[in-house]
């Protein structure tokens, strides 16, 4: 029976020895705005303390050491996935940058904006909600309602839908926009009331359009 955990599997797929040094190149990507934000390297020991720490490592060629990312700046890079591209010898992580990545202060090494094309924003405020139901504020709405529970919730969907549905009638369309906004955003919290996430749904739209 293997008992090698997922992590473990992925290290030993990476074929470190066919760069000098034992090391790899790592594209960091935006998680939430699919930017590229730098390119770094990494060993063996720099993409397991990844893997466990969750804040993205390098191996730096030049001070031959370990360095975290924003170990001095702070603007850590809060790891989220990896991929191997096909060869196993360059990896694709995705993470959620804390603040500027270059040291220029620019937001990308590329000296790019990092922004998204607007629905992209909706992936940041899933992430904002998810962390507003696991780690609770008491001075955060979005906190109160997750602790009212699910009926709760599910009564504020259908008050916000009920509130669009009453400013669709009329020609207001600053009031209707904002009442939009307001189902959209008790909608995605009720999707991570049921461990959902909006791509689930839109996955399903996807499906039933190739279907046509």
């Amino acid at each position: 029976m293997n008992t090698e955990s997922v992590d473990e599997v992925f290290l030993k797929s990476i074929d470190f020895s066919k760069y000098v040094g034992a090391i790899v190149p790592a594209i960091i990507q935006d998680n939430n705005t699919g930017i590229v934000l730098m390119l770094g390297y990494m060993n063996e020991i720099a993409l397991r303390q990844t893997l466990e720490t969750k804040l993205v490592t390098f191996y730096s060629r030049s001070k031959q050491r370990l360095w975290v990312k924003g170990e001095t700046s702070k603007n850590y890079l809060h790891f989220q996935s990896v991929k191997a591209d096909c060869d196993k010898d360059a990896i694709l992580i995705k993470a959620i940058p804390a603040g500027p990545v270059c040291h220029t202060g620019s937001d990308t090494c590329f000296d790019e904006d990092n922004k998204g094309r607007g629905l992209e924003f909706l992936s940041i405020l899933q992430s904002i909600i998810s962390e507003r139901k696991n780690n609770p504020s008491s001075e955060s709405y979005t906190s109160s309602l997750f602790k009212k529970g699910m009926n709760a919730i599910a009564q504020k969907v259908g008050e916000e839908a009920v509130e669009l549905v009453i400013e669709s009638k009329d020609s207001n369309e600053s009031l209707f926009l904002n009442e939009a906004a307001d189902l959209l955003f008790h909608y995605l919290i009720l999707l991570e009331a049921k461990d959902q996430r909006l791509e689930n749904v839109i996955a399903i739209l996807k499906d039933r359009h190739n279907k046509k």
